[in-house]
């Protein structure tokens, strides 16, 4: 209620004093959602006094956004009028959810009858004001509520003292019927409601890795089918992936088709770029003819499926000037003082296979129903995940409405936004719905920068709707680090990556160490965008084993799939990073030590982390470092570790408790 809403007629019930704020968590006000994953309790708390020091009771209040019935868990105070509650989210849905508060008279008498008696004091009056709040509550109480409290009120009636009426009023089964039933007058609830979007699990710990799907060929010089991308399912999926990725695997275009490493002459048998989506064979709903059919794509995903793998198609809302929508709707696209349809650009580089879309369009209803077609069309194939090229070229509100259409039915799906942009506008498409997003992490190698990144991203209100998916490398860019720091960048990038966040992603040829770049560019040479590529995946030098063995240390460490659990830890030399993901309630904890120099071996004392295991500088700690499987004892308040980029340029280490009973006394 504002004092806008207060009514001065005759017999209107007096505005409620009572005040709600500092909600946590809370998004922008409560404008957008935050994000949890099924199997999560939502913790919710708020400042929630009022004048007086009359007592007051609050509750959490939360419905399904399918439903219209609410449900509610009592809130309980803290200290410093701070109040507290949660509830279980156990569905892969949205849930609203509010606080609502009101007098809580009945504690309010209890605690006046029990100081006045505690006192001494007569408590005739009280007595009397204690039955008439039962009574009070009679008409709402059912079942056994009601013969409690209607025996209570016979009791105290037929007391022959008072000591005895006020036993009877305050057992404990008449406090609970009573806490049940009491009075709400005077109730208020916090404005606006919230809402919290709850994902299934994979949005929050999952591993993904890109490929370009032509590119799973044995043959050079032609592109690769959905049946020859089957074969490489058990590979990705035994070093440890979860995701499979495809860019873009519509039909492409021939007008302006890009040569390789970006060229504007192709060979005839060039492929062109999947991002210049459409032809003759289709748009947007349709399949590149040499990748196979529609039913060739029903069965990739359904052997994704049996492998353990989910299918991401990245979807790219623009058009080669050979798209359906460009003879059919152009007046989706921006048009020149000439008439022609304005392709692309982001100076100096110029995309002239590639027709931007006019959402300020005037057929923008027609616009943005077509895409929800098109990935609803997706969503009936099989796929439940889809990584976004460019969301924000596009309207945010457009992408908060798609989203919210999509999960009202598919509530499963996630979306991964690829916006490499602001960072106010990076973060407000994660507001919007995107469940993940892609970060600066890819740019981030120093000491002090990461730890301010990761800092922002998982101890700040930023935890409560972004996840960022850190991406290692992208077929678009190829980092500097990569290029100049060979096998051992590409090992720690790979453990920062999926420690620092519970869900990380790289790009195929990744395994390879594949570094050859555009001279003084973060591009690949030879860039798959522009051509076939047949790799061999065996090639020496791979990290093949080293990726495995990592994603298994991720699987069977709980502490590492949650996302917001980091902790830094001292280290006494610039050139490492040392870290914990804890998670107690599972007894998983595993620290960290990074070293950030590809090129030089480094020592450095580490913390070690006592006040998160809760333990004492005079404790030991069971310690197996992940890579090696080698177990040994720490004591004190440090330890030294020697990393050795050539060897171990990342460490990772299962911490326990050191108790003695681990160990049998032997007998002789």
């Amino acid at each position: 209620m504002t004092v806008t809403d207060i009514s001065f007629e005759r017999g209107a019930p007096p505005p409620s004093s009572i005040l709600i704020e500092g909600v946590e968590p809370l998004v922008d006000c409560g404008r957008y959602p935050i994000k949890r994953e099924v199997g999560d309790r939502l913790v919710v708390s708020a400042d929630i006094f009022r004048e007086g020091h009359d007592k007051l009771a609050a509750v959490v209040r939360y419905r399904t956004w399918d439903s219209d019935a609410w449900h509610e868990v009592p809130m309980h105070p803290l200290e410093n009028d701070r109040w507290e509650g949660e509830f279980p989210l156990q569905r892969n849905t949205r849930y609203i959810y509010t606080i609502a508060a009101f007098p809580d008279t009945f504690e309010s008498w209890r605690d006046e009858i029990e100081k006045k008696r505690d006192a001494g004091l007569g408590l005739d009056l009280e007595i009397q004001e204690g039955v008439i709040l039962l009574e009070d509550m009679l008409p709402r109480a059912e079942g056994t509520d009601a013969t409690v409290l209607q025996r209570a009120v016979a009791s105290v009636r037929s007391a022959s003292n008072q000591v005895d009426a006020v036993a009877e009023m305050l057992r404990d089964d008449v406090i609970a019927a009573a806490h049940r039933n009491r009075s709400r007058a005077g109730w208020v609830t916090y404005q606006p409601d919230m809402t919290v979007i709850v994902d299934r699990v994979r949005a929050r710990f999952a591993a993904w890795y890109e490929m370009f799907p032509r590119s799973a060929g044995s043959d050079p010089g032609r592109g690769a089918t959905f049946k020859e991308v089957e074969t490489h399912l058990p590979r990705i999926r035994e070093m440890g992936f979860d995701v499979l990725y495809f860019t873009p695997i519509h039909p492409i275009g021939d007008t302006n088709r890009k040569g390789k490493n970006n060229t504007l002459n192709p060979k005839p048998d060039d492929p062109g770029v999947p991002y210049a989506i459409g032809s003759a064979d289709g748009g947007h709903d349709a399949i590149e003819p040499g990748l196979g059919s529609e039913q060739d794509f029903r069965d990739l995903v359904a052997a994704a499926s049996a492998q353990g793998l989910e299918i991401a198609l990245d979807i790219a809302f623009q058009a080669s000037p050979d798209h359906p929508w460009a003879q059919s709707h152009p007046e989706w696209f921006n048009r020149r003082p000439d008439g022609s349809i304005k392709y692309a650009e982001n100076p100096p580089k110029k995309y002239e296979d590639i027709y931007p879309i006019n959402f300020q369009n005037d057929d923008w209803q027609g616009l943005w129903q077509e895409l929800r077609r098109i990935i609803l069309h997706w969503v009936e194939l099989g796929v439940r995940t889809f990584r976004v090229d460019n969301p924000h070229t596009k309207p945010t509100v457009f992408w908060e409405w798609l989203i919210s259409e999509v999960q009202r039915d598919h509530p499963d799906t996630i979306f991964l936004s690829e916006a490499f942009t602001r960072p106010k506008v990076m973060k407000t498409l994660a507001k919007a719905g995107f469940a993940q997003s892609y970060t600066y992490f890819t740019w981030r190698n120093f000491k002090q920068e990461l730890m301010d990144y990761l800092i922002e991203l998982t101890q700040t209100e930023v935890k409560e709707y972004m996840r960022g998916n850190f991406f290692t490398n992208t077929h678009d860019i190829l980092p500097y680090i990569l290029q100049e720091g060979g096998r051992p960048a590409f090992q720690t990038r790979l453990v920062l990556a999926g420690t620092l966040s519970s869900v990380y992603g790289i790009y195929s040829g990744y395994e390879l160490c594949e570094n050859t770049a555009v001279a003084g560019k973060e591009e690949y040479l030879d860039s798959e965008k522009y051509e076939y590529k047949v790799w061999d995946w065996q090639r020496p030098g791979n990290i093949v084993e080293y990726i495995s063995r990592f994603n298994r240390i991720r699987r069977d460490h709980p502490a590492l799939q949650e996302y917001d659990n980091l902790s830094f830890l001292r280290a006494d030399n610039d050139n490492v990073l040392c870290y914990i993901k804890a998670l107690p309630a599972k007894g998983s904890y595993v620290m960290v030590a990074v070293n950030l120099d590809p090129f030089q071996p480094h020592h450095s004392a580490l913390e070690i982390p006592h006040h998160i295991l809760g333990t004492s500088h005079n404790d030991q700690i069971r310690v197996t470092e992940l890579f090696t499987g080698e177990s040994f004892l720490w004591q004190g308040a440090e330890e030294t570790v020697y990393l050795d980029p050539q060897q171990n340029p990342a460490m990772m280490f299962d911490l326990r408790v050191w108790e003695h009973k681990d160990y049998e006394e032997p007998c002789f």
